[in-house]
C-alpha cells in the first residue's frame, strides 16, 4: 500500500487543537492504546440476530458517553459453535467484487485463504505460520506472527449509528474478530470507497467499539481498496472517514421478488454502497418482512460511482409502476430502515431495469430480468388449479432424491375393536414445512425435535439442496417417532419457533387432521 497524505497523523506530539479538529466528541477518543487482551476477553463477542437488542450509548448534554461493560456485551452474542460444509456459505457473504477505472487498485500477492463457515454468518480461519492471509468470503486482510484460529463477522452499523459522529462518516463493513491479540499483528479493512478523486484530502480512522465507549485510532495506511489498522485490541472495528471534498462510492443494485400467488410481478429495487454491513442489513430487512420473497440473482456492480446527494432515476422498458421512481442516493449504513424502490407489473414479462443518473443521463446500472430468472423448479404458472395439485407432485418428485417418494395420505382405518389409527404426515407436508424453516433449522432439530448431531452431520454430508436437508431432517423426526408422528406432535414440538410461516403451516397440518 502506498501511504496517502490524507492519512491521519499518530505521533505523541500531535497538538491539542488537531486532535480536537479529528475528532468532534471528546468521548470518542484518539488516543493510542497498547497492546493488549484484555478487551478481547471482556469485549462482547458478536453481535446478536435479534432486532431488539440495539446499543443504547447514553448522551449528556448532546455528548457520547461510554456505556459500561454489562450494557456492550448486551449488544453482541456468544459465537456458536457448530461449524457447517465450507459448500453452504451465504451467498450474501460472498464479496461482490469491482472494478474501477478511477481506483489504481494494487496487485499485491497475498495468500488468499478460504474460511469455513460456522453458525448464523460467522467465519473460522486456521492458518499454520506467519504471513499476510486475504479472507476470500469478506475481503479481510490478516498479518499474523504465527499459527492462530481467528473468528470473526460482519457487524450492522445500524446498531453503533450514535457512536459515528459528524464529519465522520462510514468507510466500509464493520466487523468483530476474535483470536489471541498478540498473534495479529494488523487487519487490512476492505473499503467502499473511490479514491480516483480525493485521495489526497481524505482522512481514514477505524472506529473501536469497546466496553468503555468508542475510540478513533490512527490506521497505519490505505490503498485504493482497503485501510491498514494496528492491532491494539479487539472487540467491534471498522473504517471511518472525513473528507473534505465529495466521497464517490462503489455502488451496488439487490433486487428481491416478491413471492405469491399472484400472476403479477412485484420486486424491491435496493441501491447500496458496495459495503458488506449495508448488504447483510438488506438481506435481514428482507428476512423479517412480513412477505416472503427471493433474490434475484443478476450483476449488481454499478458501472458509475455514486456520490451522497446525487439523484438517481429508476427506468423499466416496458413501463412498469415505479415507486419512488427518483431516487436521492445516501449511504444508508447507519440507518435501520433501508430504504428502496417498489417495481409492479400487472403482467408478468420480460423486461429491463436500467439505474440512470439524472443530471448526466448515464447509464450506472442496468440488467434484464427474464420469467427463468424468478420461476422456481417446483412450479408452473401455467398450470391450471384444478391439476395444481398432481403437477405439483410430479415436479417435487423430479428434485427429491431417487430414495424419496411422496406416500399417500395416511387416513383413518377402523379397525376391529372401533380404534381408529392416528393420521400420520405425509412427505408432501413436510417438504412444504422445510421450506419454509429458516437458517436456524439446526437448532430447532436438535432444541425442539431432540435430534442428535451426528443426524445432522449424515444429512450435511450428502451435500443437497438445502431445503433437501431440511427435509431429510423432518423425516429422520418422523422414523424416530413412528406411530406418534403426527400433526399435532409436530405443533407440540415446533409452537415456540418465531417464524409466522412455520406457524400458519402448522395450524394448517392440524386443520386437515
Amino acid at each position: 500500500m502506498s501511504r496517502g497524505a490524507g492519512v491521519a497523523e499518530s505521533s505523541d506530539d500531535r497538538s491539542a487543537s488537531s486532535e480536537e479538529k479529528d475528532c468532534p466528541s471528546r468521548n470518542l477518543d484518539t488516543s493510542k492504546d497498547s497492546k493488549s487482551g484484555d478487551d478481547s476477553s471482556s469485549e462482547s463477542s458478536l453481535e446478536s440476530e435479534s432486532d431488539n437488542e440495539e446499543p443504547n450509548p447514553e448522551k449528556t448534554n448532546g455528548e457520547l458517553r461510554g456505556s459500561s461493560t454489562e450494557e456492550a456485551s448486551n449488544q453482541v452474542e456468544e459465537w456458536e459453535g457448530k461449524e457447517l460444509p465450507t459448500d453452504h456459505f451465504n451467498s450474501e457473504f460472498n464479496e461482490i467484487q469491482s472494478h474501477c477505472e478511477h481506483c489504481n487498485a494494487e496487485n499485491k500477492h497475498n495468500e488468499l485463504v478460504t474460511p469455513r463457515l460456522l453458525s448464523r454468518g460467522q467465519f473460522l480461519l486456521k492458518v499454520d505460520t506467519e504471513g499476510t492471509y486475504q479472507c476470500t468470503e469478506t475481503g479481510l486482510i490478516f498479518e499474523v506472527n504465527r499459527k492462530v484460529d481467528i473468528k470473526y463477522c460482519v457487524l450492522s452499523w445500524s446498531k453503533y449509528a450514535d457512536l459515528v459522529v459528524k464529519p465522520w462518516v462510514v468507510g466500509g463493513p464493520l466487523f468483530d474478530v476474535k483470536c489471541d491479540p498478540t498473534c495479529l499483528t494488523s487487519i487490512h479493512f476492505p473499503h467502499s470507497l473511490c479514491l480516483g478523486h480525493c485521495d489526497a484530502n481524505m482522512m481514514f480512522k477505524v472506529l473501536h467499539v469497546k466496553s468503555t465507549g468508542a475510540l478513533l485510532e490512527y490506521t497505519v495506511d490505505h490503498s485504493a481498496t482497503h485501510v491498514k489498522w494496528h492491532v491494539s485490541s479487539l472487540s467491534p472495528v471498522g473504517p471511518v472517514i472525513q473528507s473534505e471534498e465529495t466521497v464517490f462510492h462503489h455502488g451496488a443494485v439487490i433486487l428481491y421478488k416478491a413471492i405469491d400467488h399472484n400472476p403479477s410481478l412485484s420486486f424491491r429495487v435496493y441501491i447500496a454502497t458496495n459495503n458488506e454491513s449495508f448488504i447483510k442489513d438488506i438481506s435481514k430487512s428482507v428476512k423479517h418482512s412480513s412477505k416472503k420473497f427471493m433474490k434475484i440473482d443478476k450483476p449488481p456492480v454499478c458501472q458509475k460511482l455514486l456520490q451522497n446527494g446525487k439523484k438517481y432515476r429508476l427506468i423499466s422498458e416496458p413501463e412498469a409502476e415505479i415507486t419512488p421512481e427518483e431516487i436521492e442516493f445516501v449511504d444508508g449504513s447507519l440507518l435501520k430502515l433501508k430504504s428502496y424502490s417498489e417495481v409492479y407489473l400487472e403482467q408478468p414479462a420480460e423486461f429491463k431495469l436500467l439505474l440512470v443518473e439524472m443530471d448526466s443521463e448515464e447509464i450506472v446500472w442496468k440488467a434484464k430480468l427474464r420469467e427463468c430468472d424468478w420461476v422456481q423448479h417446483d412450479q408452473n404458472p401455467n398450470v391450471s388449479k384444478s391439476g395444481t395439485s398432481g403437477n405439483r407432485r410430479r415436479k417435487m418428485s423430479s428434485s427429491l432424491p431417487d430414495e424419496v417418494v411422496y406416500d399417500k395420505r395416511m387416513k383413518q382405518i377402523d379397525t376391529s375393536d372401533g380404534v381408529k389409527t392416528k393420521t400420520l404426515l405425509t412427505d408432501t407436508q413436510l417438504i412444504n414445512l422445510a421450506e419454509k424453516l429458516g437458517k436456524e433449522w439446526v437448532k430447532i432439530a436438535i432444541a425442539n425435535l431432540k435430534l442428535k448431531i451426528s443426524d445432522i452431520d449424515a444429512i450435511l454430508e450428502k451435500k443437497e439442496d438445502v431445503t433437501i436437508n431440511k427435509f431429510r431432517m423432518l423425516k429422520k423426526w418422523q422414523e424416530k417417532e413412528q406411530s406418534n408422528a403426527t400433526a399435532q406432535n409436530l405443533w407440540n414440538c415446533l409452537k415456540n419457533v418465531n417464524s409466522v410461516e412455520v406457524q400458519d403451516v402448522l395450524k394448517g397440518f392440524l386443520q386437515e387432521t
